[in-house]
């Protein structure tokens, strides 16, 4: 196992997410991999953080990437970042992630946690996901 495959995992996440009309309507081009320096818009998504461990065969290497995608919102309630979150579930666990290094054998909903953050009003919602992969 490697961790090699990371980066490659991280841009077709974003890819997928960029490319997904539904998401660009509600935040345009505000999806990140660290929260934006400065005044933090309305509506973002997070590719955060990310655990990985071997899950190598005998005849492949693999590792399992368990990953976040987080929605923060200034919402007076959780409505739409829930209906937000449910169309970044969509598309990830209805699409094939191509990467340009390594592929992906699968990708699982693991779990989620709603929050409220910063006074009044930031919302977030943390979204893990799990995606298998090999280093081919």
């Amino acid at each position: 196992m490697s961790y090699a495959v990371a980066a490659s995992l991280q841009r077709a996440i974003f890819a997928r997410l960029a490319g997904e009309a539904e998401i660009i309507e509600i935040v345009g081009p505000n999806i990140y991999d660290a929260v934006p320096a400065g005044t933090e818009p309305e509506v973002f998504v997070l590719i955060g953080e990310e655990a990985v461990r071997d899950r190598s065969t005998k005849t492949s290497d693999g590792a399992h990437h368990d990953f976040t995608v987080s929605v923060f919102a200034d919402q007076h309630g959780f409505a739409g970042s829930k209906a937000l979150a449910a169309i970044i579930c969509d598309c990830l666990l209805g699409s094939d992630l191509m990467l340009d290094r390594g592929r992906v054998t699968g990708v699982w909903f693991r779990r989620a946690r709603t929050r409220r953050g910063r006074a009044p009003d930031r919302r977030r919602i943390d979204l893990q996901f799990r995606a298998h992969v090999e280093d081919i």
